[in-house]
C-alpha cells in the first residue's frame, strides 16, 4: 500500500482537533463516548485522516470495553501494529497502512475465529454506509 505523507500542518486543516490528536498524536478518547461504539449500520469504516477501507461492520463487535471493536481488519496489508510501551503497559498499537494514523491497539482477547480485539478510536474512523439493511 503507497504511503501518504503530509506535513503537521495539512493534517490539522484536514482533521478536527479531536481526531488529529487521536490520529496523529496517538491519544485515546474517552470509554463510551466515541460516536461509533453502539453504531450497528452496515458499512466500511474507512481512516478518517486517508479514506482508507479498514474493518467492516460484520466484523464489529460488542466488547463491552467502551470502544468500538473489531475481530478482523479488511484485509492484513490494509493495517500495521507497532509495540507500544507507553502509559507503563505493553500493548500493540494499530495504525492505518497508509498514513499512519493511530487507530487503537489490539488485543489477543477477541471472538472466534481471529481471537483479535482491535479496540479502535471512534474519532480515527469515518463510516460509509451500505444499504443491505
Amino acid at each position: 500500500m503507497p504511503k501518504i505523507f503530509k506535513t503537521e500542518e495539512e493534517w490539522k486543516k484536514l482533521l478536527t482537533p479531536e481526531q488529529f490528536q487521536i490520529t496523529r498524536k496517538k491519544e485515546t478518547e474517552r470509554a463510551f463516548s466515541g460516536e461509533y461504539t453502539h453504531a450497528a449500520e452496515k458499512g466500511v469504516y474507512q481512516c478518517v485522516c486517508c479514506g482508507a477501507d479498514l474493518f467492516s461492520s460484520d466484523t464489529k463487535y460488542d466488547s463491552g470495553s467502551g470502544w468500538p471493536s473489531f475481530w478482523a481488519s479488511i484485509d492484513a496489508e490494509r493495517v500495521e501494529t507497532k509495540d507500544d510501551h507507553s502509559l507503563f503497559m505493553r500493548r500493540t498499537e494499530v495504525l492505518c497502512a497508509a498514513c499512519d494514523a493511530h487507530l487503537g491497539h489490539v488485543f489477543d482477547d477477541g471472538p472466534a475465529p481471529s481471537h483479535l480485539r482491535y479496540c479502535v478510536n471512534s474519532a480515527a474512523l469515518k463510516l460509509l454506509k451500505t444499504n443491505d439493511e
